[in-house]
């Protein structure tokens, strides 16, 4: 069943190097994921630098799980929030709850929304930011026992939205060239 639609004829094993590079750009949505959550925590001297790493996470989660699902598996997401967790001092497991909650409703939704014009996309991902914001404000008030300041979670929630234009246009275009393994 599975030569159904392919040509018939002798096909030379793949070498090594063509090998690499398809377990190359497999691996490159969670690697970029984690290697742009280690760029927004490098010391930058930004204000208010800390709630850039949610922010990076969550767009990348969310870019990856409705463009390319298959290459960020549950089991990496939940790492990715563990990453999450240890970088940013959150309590451990709001970072990877709050990622597979994301994740979880991308690769429900994530192949109506993958047809969607650029504009919908951001605004189901400002529903998703938002629903994230509040999903950390209310694990981290709940592990503490009291009630959370409302304007830090409504500032990440803002600066996730804003910064979904500005990482999903390099994403889109290494999702196209760079993370294709069927151009390998």
């Amino acid at each position: 069943m599975d030569d159904v639609g392919r040509a018939p004829g002798i096909r030379p094993r793949p070498s090594l190097w063509r090998r690499l590079d398809v377990l190359a750009r497999c691996a490159f949505p969670v690697t970029s994921t984690i290697l742009l959550m280690l760029a927004s925590n490098a010391p930058f001297g930004i204000p208010d630098q800390a709630s850039l790493l949610p922010a990076v996470a969550v767009v990348a989660v969310f870019f990856w799980s409705v463009f390319r699902p298959s290459g960020m598996p549950p089991l990496a997401v939940f790492l990715i929030g563990l990453l999450l967790d240890l970088l940013g001092w959150l309590p451990i497991g709001t970072g990877p709850l709050c990622l597979l909650a994301v994740h979880a409703f991308c690769r429900r939704w994530g192949r109506g929304l993958g047809r969607l014009g650029f504009l919908a996309i951001w605004l189901a991902f400002a529903g998703f930011a938002i629903g994230a914001a509040a999903a950390i404000l209310g694990l981290v008030a709940l592990l503490d026992l009291r009630l959370m300041p409302v304007g830090p979670a409504v500032f990440q929630a803002a600066l996730t939205v804003a910064l979904y234009p500005v990482l999903a246009i390099p994403l889109a275009h290494a999702h196209r060239d760079l993370a294709a393994p069927e151009r390998a």
